[in-house]
This record gives structure tokens, C-alpha cells and sequence, in this order.
């Protein structure tokens, strides 16, 4: 008898992964130049050069036993060590290598976490819109996810509605800022007042909530500020990866870190080392670790993402479409002009744009376009684009 949960994980993709597909049947079919495909969160720009000339230095230089062995299962300390003193340096707060866990990329890192502190029966908040699989990593977890909507009108919190999502149950709530898929940042007023609700229920409950910061898109900020949560709340873990900031998806490098300021952190620490080995995360890959303790504070040239964003952004808005200005990520969020976001979304195959619906986002009637593509395929987009808005006038 196989798990049957498995069985339909595996058998049903997501609809991103579906529709990513479905544009690989029809770029074989009309050409990869006909199909515009917004669908997939997969960075369309370069890894620095320093990034390269790492892995070859690496390569041709160290130890190959050591270079290709084991590290230590919560990563090589030098590694762990470089990335605390950057988050020292950068964000002000004392952080320790004996706090990092290296990881398999965010997934990893959110995974590890939750089944480093949810118990069976506990509540995890997610705050609408929400990458998909957070349902999955929770309910592997053996928690259950509940949905609190944020503001449609600036997609930042509601607080109404995130206040009757808390029951004596709740354990955790992921943060996750930039967004995806609205690429709306968290304000600091938004991330005080969050801190301050959850520092309210924490003494009228007389336990501790989490804050699980998911943060693959940190350093895809526009001219905007992003808060760093664990300098406002004290039990918050940031789960992070290079996939975004280094254009390393296929990679899968990342990090878990634990605040220092949670008490008995320490043994919070030593619950995300054991829910890594449950897991078999253990030992992240070497070469990437290493690759990343030279590259810790670099970013990809994200200017390309911020011409996507206002060229598409300005567009659509003059077009008729409705969306709220990302200030970060590489995604837009737009209102459906009917309804069913799905039935929209499969007109818009007539014009060979594939589009993901909001449904699974835990947000209907909004379709998300990953921007991460060249800019030519958005230029060429553009007409159909129109003459699909058209179509609802």
C-alpha cells in the first residue's frame, strides 16, 4: 500500500509546474519565440561573474577530498561563520554560526523549519497570497494551514482578519516579503504592528508563535526598504537562499537562521538540526557552500527585473488591467477581468500567453506573471496583451 498523500503529490503537479509544461509542448510545437510564458519563477539573468571564477578557483585549487566530502550536517563552519558575520554586519544583529543551518535552497530551509517546531495538531498562518506549496510543507508537517487574506487594495496585512486567524493552536505565521506573487514589501509600520500582535497573543496565550520569514527574494527590492523581521520580533527564523540574489536556482543553496534573541535558542537550533536529519538534510552541497562563502553579500543585476517591472506594469495599467506596483520580486498580480481567473487565464492561450491563476495563491480572481524573462518576449507580448483586455470591453 503506498502513502496515498504522496501518491497524489506526485501524480497532480502544481498548476505553475502544469502550465510551464504545457508551454514546453507548445515551444516544441510553434517555436519557443510564439510562446510567451510568464508562468515559471526561474531567473533569466546571469550569476555574477565573481560566482564562476569562485567555482573555477574552487575547482582548481582545493583539495578535491575536501572540496567534494562531507561538511559538517549543519553545513562547513567557515561557511556558516562568513554568512553570521554578513548578517552582523548588515542588519545589526548578533548573529552566530552555531545559529546557521545550511540548506538545500528555501524549500529546504521552510521544511526543515516547520518540522523543527510544529507538532501534531498545531496551526501555521499563511498570509493570502502565498507561494502554493507552503500547504504542502505544513501539512508534511502534520500542522494545518490557515489562510488570513491581506488588504486587496495594497496587498499588505490585514490585521482584522490576521487577528481571528489566531487560536491558542497557532504555532507560526511564514512572512514573506518581498512577495511572491504580488511583489509587494511589508512596510516597517506593517512588520511593527505585526510584532506587536503577535507579542499581544503570545502573553494572552502563554506560549510562543513564530515568525517564519521566507526571504528567496530579499535583495529584489526596488528603491524600497525591506524590514528585517528577527530586529522587530524575537522568535523568528529566517529561512534564505541564494536562488534569487545570485541567479542560482538550479543550484539549491540556502540557509536557515535562528534569532538569537529566542529564548533557549539554542535548543531551537538543535530541533532544526534534528529535523534536517529526520528530513536527510544534512551536509548541503559542498562545492555551492563554499562557492557562496566567496560571493556572501554579492547580487545579480537586478536592473534588468526593474525595466521588466515598469514596462509591463505601465502597460497593462494603461491597457485597463488592474495590479498592485510590485516593489520587489519579479512578479505582477492582476485582477482578473472576469471572475474565474482560470477561464481567463485559458483565453489568454489564444494569444499564447500562460499566465497562473490565483486560486492555489489562496487569492482568486487574480492571475500572477512572472517577469523574470527577457525583454523582448514582454515587448512582443504587449499587443496580445491588449487585444486580450480587449476582448472584456
Amino acid at each position: 500500500m503506498l502513502n496515498e498523500k504522496m501518491l497524489q503529490l506526485g501524480e497532480n503537479r502544481s498548476v505553475i509546474r502544469e502550465i510551464f509544461e504545457y508551454g514546453n509542448k507548445r515551444r516544441a510545437e510553434i517555436g519557443a519565440e510564439n510562446v510567451f510564458d510568464f508562468s515559471l519563477g526561474n531567473p533569466s539573468i546571469p550569476a555574477p561573474h565573481k560566482v564562476n571564477e569562485a567555482m573555477i578557483k574552487l575547482l582548481s585549487e582545493t583539495d578535491p577530498v575536501k572540496l567534494h566530502g562531507y561538511t559538517s550536517a549543519q553545513g562547513a563552519p567557515d561557511v556558516r561563520k562568513t554568512i553570521a558575520d554578513s548578517i552582523t554586519h548588515r542588519f545589526g544583529i548578533g548573529a552566530d554560526a552555531n545559529l546557521i543551518y545550511m540548506t538545500c535552497g528555501a524549500a529546504a530551509s521552510l521544511t526543515i523549519s516547520l518540522n523543527a517546531i510544529c507538532n501534531q495538531g498545531d496551526e501555521v498562518i499563511a498570509l493570502a497570497p502565498f507561494f502554493p506549496e507552503y500547504r504542502v510543507f505544513v501539512e508534511k508537517a502534520g500542522a494545518k494551514l490557515v489562510v488570513a487574506k491581506c488588504r486587496e487594495s495594497d496587498f499588505q496585512i490585514d490585521f482584522g482578519a490576521l487577528e481571528n486567524a489566531i487560536t491558542p493552536n497557532t504555532k507560526a505565521i511564514i512572512v514573506n516579503s518581498p512577495n511572491n506573487p504580488t511583489g509587494v514589501v511589508f512596510s516597517k509600520d506593517t512588520i511593527e504592528e505585526l510584532a506587536s500582535l503577535l507579542n499581544k497573543k503570545q502573553q494572552e496565550y502563554g506560549k510562543r508563535i513564530f515568525i517564519i520569514c521566507d526571504e528567496p527574494y530579499r535583495e529584489l527590492a526596488y528603491g524600497v526598504d525591506v524590514p528585517y523581521i528577527p530586529n522587530f520580533y524575537d522568535n523568528t527564523l529566517v529561512c534564505y537562499s541564494y536562488s534569487k540574489s545570485l541567479s542560482l536556482p538550479g543550484e539549491r543553496i540556502g540557509y536557515i537562521f535562528v534569532s538569537p534573541n529566542i529564548d533557549n535558542c539554542n535548543k531551537v537550533y538543535a530541533a532544526v538540526c534534528g529535523a534536517g536529519r529526520a528530513l536527510g538534510f544534512v551536509c548541503a552541497p559542498s562545492l555551492l557552500q563554499f562557492t557562496v562563502k566567496d560571493c556572501v553579500e554579492l547580487t545579480s543585476d537586478i536592473s534588468v527585473y526593474k525595466k521588466n517591472r515598469d514596462l509591463l506594469y505601465n502597460n497593462l495599467t494603461e491597457y485597463g488591467y488592474t495590479a498592485a506596483k510590485p516593489d520587489g520580486a519579479f512578479y505582477l498580480f492582476i485582477k482578473s477581468p472576469e471572475a474565474d481567473a482560470n477561464a481567463f487565464c485559458e483565453r489568454a492561450k489564444k494569444y499564447e500567453l500562460l499566465l497562473v491563476p490565483s486560486d492555489s495563491f489562496g487569492y482568486e480572481g487574480y492571475v500572477r506573471i512572472s517577469y523574470c524573462v527577457s525583454t523582448e518576449q514582454i515587448e512582443k507580448s504587449l499587443p496580445y496583451f491588449k487585444e486580450l483586455i480587449e476582448e472584456y470591453k
